[in-house]
C-alpha cells in the first residue's frame, strides 16, 4: 500500500512516496549536490519506504565572514547545521568561530562557485556580492536565498525607492540625479538641507552626505564622478528611529519581531531598545504590515530589517529609510531578548524550515553596541565588566580593535519597561568598562565592595 506520509525537508516540500523529491523554490528541481563524487548522495543516507531518503543535516553557506556569519555559527551549531563561510581573510570575524572558513574574493565568479559546491543553500553576511554573479549562480543550480531579484532592492537604494513606491508605503520624497545641476533642482523643489547618498556600498553612515545649500552642493561633484546617478532624498524631521525586523521562507511563512527603537550615534547604530516605547499602537501594527508586505512583495527569503523614522502626526506615523535582507544590528537584542534569535531564524528562513517564535522574553530589552576605543586587550577588562553586571550577555565579534570600529554589544532583558533608564545605563556601564578597559572613577567603590 502507498504511503501517504507527506514530510517538510530543508531543500522544500516532498512527499516520501513522491519520485520527485525533493523539489525546491516554484517547483524547480535543485541540483544541490550534482558535482559530488557520490553522485549527490550523502554519507548516512538509507532507504526509507522503499525511497532514497535524506536524513543528514544541510550544508548551508555563507558569503563574508563578518560578525554576522560569526552569530549564525552558534544557531547552526544547535540545530546541527553544517555551516561554511568565504571569508575575505583570515583576520575576519567568522574564520576562528567557523572551521570550514576558506578564503576567497566574493566579487569572483569562479571563487563563488567553488564554494557553492556541495552546499545546500547560499547566504550571505551582506549585500556586496554583484547582482550578475547571484543570476549567475541560480543558473548553475545553485540554491541562493535571498535571491537577486530580490536581494536588488537592498544592494541599490535606487531600486529600493522605486520598489517603495510601487508598494505604495511611506517614502520619503526622492530623486535620481545626475549630476550637481539635478541635484540643485531637487533641493530648490523640495527645501534645504538634502541628503545625497550613494546608491551602492554605502553601511553605517558611509556613503550619506548632508547638502545644506545650493552652493554646498558644488561640493558632491566628486561623488558623481565617481557614481552616476545618486539618490537625494528630502531630509526628514522626525522624532526617532526605529526598526521592523521581520523573517520569510520561500514558501512564504512570514513572522515579525515588535517593532524597535534604534538610537544612531553618527551614522552608526549605538543602542535598541525592544519593543519601542510609547509607540501608538497602530504605528507599530502598521510598521510590521510595511515589513511583511514588502517581504512578501520582494520575494525576500530570510531575515530583513526595515529600517524606519518616526514621523508622528504624519500619514502612516512613519517613512521607510532602508532595507537590509540579512540579520541586522537593529536585531541583536533576539540573541537573549527573544524566543527565537534573528540567527537562527535566518538559518531556519534560508532552509523553508518552519520559523520559531518571535515572542520578547521581557518587558523591555536593550542592546548596547560598543567600539573600538583604548583598549586593545578587551579580555583584561571581562573581570571588571561581568562583575559590574551579572545579568549582562556580552557578545565579542573577535575583531581586532580600532577606534569606531563595532567590536561588540551587550544584552540586558528588563522586569519593568519602567526601568529602560536604569536598563541603559547598566548595559552602557557594561560596554564602556570593556572598551576603556577601566571602570569609572565614581562606580568603582561600588564595583569594589561587590568583588570583596
Amino acid at each position: 500500500m502507498a504511503v501517504e506520509t507527506v514530510g517538510h525537508s530543508a531543500r522544500g516540500h516532498f512527499s516520501l512516496d513522491s519520485p520527485n523529491q525533493p523539489t525546491g523554490v516554484g517547483g524547480r528541481q535543485p541540483n544541490y549536490r550534482k558535482n559530488r563524487p557520490d553522485g549527490g548522495r550523502k554519507p548516512g543516507t538509507r532507504e526509507l519506504f522503499g525511497r532514497l531518503a535524506l536524513v543528514t543535516f544541510p550544508v548551508i553557506g555563507v558569503v563574508g565572514g563578518g560578525q554576522l556569519a560569526r552569530m549564525m555559527a552558534p544557531a547552526a551549531t544547535a540545530l546541527g547545521f553544517e555551516l561554511r563561510v568565504l571569508v575575505e581573510g583570515e583576520d575576519v570575524s567568522a574564520f576562528s568561530a567557523v572551521s570550514t572558513s576558506p578564503v576567497g574574493d566574493y566579487k569572483d565568479l569562479q571563487t563563488l562557485l567553488e564554494f557553492a559546491d556541495g552546499l545546500d543553500v547560499m547566504t550571505f553576511d551582506h549585500e556586496h556580492v554583484p547582482t550578475s554573479h547571484l543570476r549567475a549562480l541560480q543558473d548553475a543550480g545553485v540554491n541562493v536565498q535571498p535571491g537577486p531579484d530580490a536581494l536588488v532592492n537592498a544592494q541599490d537604494k535606487l531600486v529600493m525607492r522605486a520598489a517603495i513606491d510601487r508598494l505604495e508605503l511611506p517614502n520619503p520624497v526622492w530623486a535620481a540625479v545626475a549630476d550637481v545641476a539635478a541635484l540643485v533642482t531637487f533641493g530648490d523643489e523640495t527645501g534645504w538641507p538634502v541628503v545625497l547618498k550613494m546608491p551602492r556600498g554605502g553601511y553605517d553612515g558611509k556613503g550619506v552626505r548632508i547638502i545644506e545649500s545650493a552652493e554646498d552642493a558644488a561640493g558632491a561633484a566628486e561623488w558623481f564622478e565617481s557614481m552616476s546617478p545618486l539618490l537625494a532624498e528630502a531630509k526628514v524631521d522626525f522624532s526617532r528611529e526605529l526598526s521592523a525586523l521581520v523573517a520569510r521562507t520561500p514558501d512564504g511563512e512570514a513572522r515579525a519581531w515588535p517593532v524597535a527603537h534604534t538610537i544612531q550615534v553618527d551614522g552608526v547604530c549605538d543602542e535598541v531598545i525592544a519593543p519601542a516605547l510609547d509607540i501608538p499602537l497602530e504605528v507599530a501594527a502598521a510598521a510590521e504590515d510595511a515589513a511583511l508586505r514588502i517581504a512578501s512583495e520582494l520575494g525576500v527569503t530570510g531575515v530583513m530589517a526595515v529600517e524606519l523614522f518616526e514621523t508622528p502626526g504624519t500619514g502612516a506615523g512613519f517613512l521607510i529609510n532602508e532595507l537590509a535582507m540579512r540579520p541586522h544590528n537593529t536585531g541583536h537584542w533576539t540573541q537573549d531578548g527573544s524566543v527565537t534569535c534573528q540567527f537562527e531564524q535566518h538559518l531556519r528562513a534560508v532552509l523553508n524550515l518552519p520559523l520559531g517564535a518571535t515572542d520578547v522574553l521581557g518587558p523591555v530589552v536593550v542592546m548596547k553596541n560598543f567600539l573600538g576605543g583604548d583598549n586593545q586587550d578587551l579580555f583584561s577588562a571581562y573581570p571588571a565588566a561581568l562583575a559590574s553586571e551579572p545579568a549582562a550577555k556580552v557578545h565579542c565579534y573577535g575583531k581586532s580593535v580600532r577606534p569606531g570600529r563595532k567590536i561588540g554589544h551587550v544584552n540586558l532583558v528588563g522586569a519593568t519597561a519602567a526601568d529602560v533608564d536604569a536598563l541603559r545605563q547598566r548595559a552602557a556601564r557594561v560596554a564602556s568598562i570593556i572598551r576603556d578597559g577601566r571602570v569609572p572613577a565614581e562606580e568603582s567603590p561600588r564595583i569594589s565592595e561587590e568583588k570583596a
